[in-house]
């Protein structure tokens, strides 16, 4: 069995989130998405949980960090360069912003975005010629 991974992401408006994300191409399982929360399926194995702000405080006892603070940067892999350039533009197209430049490393191509409620993805493309194993 694969490991999958569940993120929990606080969000100010879930209706808003999930125009957003569905705007980037992901899906939203109904069966796991409510008033308070949306279910969004970025592939097979990754999975995100848009929790309403007070929804998300439910499951912790820490504060929610602030749009002026980075927890965690959340990077997915793509199929190609211009798969990378497709979801960010689509990301900026939709109420998103870019923290910092593209990154061409030759090898290796990155873009970042932040989505509403300034959550920092980065869309990475690696020439697989580049990648050993």
């Amino acid at each position: 069995m694969s490991t999958k991974i569940f993120l929990n992401l606080p969000v100010k408006d879930v209706a808003a989130a999930q125009r957003f994300y569905t705007g980037l191409g992901y899906s939203i399982n109904p069966q796991f998405t409510g008033e308070n929360s949306a279910c969004m399926v970025i592939s097979e194995h990754i999975t995100a949980m848009l929790l309403a702000e007070p929804h998300f405080k439910e499951f912790t006892t820490n504060e929610i960090a602030g749009t002026n603070t980075t927890e965690v940067i959340l990077a997915l892999s793509a199929e190609s360069r211009a798969v990378v350039d497709e979801v960010a533009d689509k990301a900026l197209a939709t109420g998103g912003s870019e923290p910092k430049a593209p990154q061409d490393h030759g090898f290796m191509y990155v873009r970042a975005f932040a989505d509403p409620d300034g959550h920092h993805w980065e869309l990475i493309w690696m020439d697989p010629a580049a990648v050993s194993g």
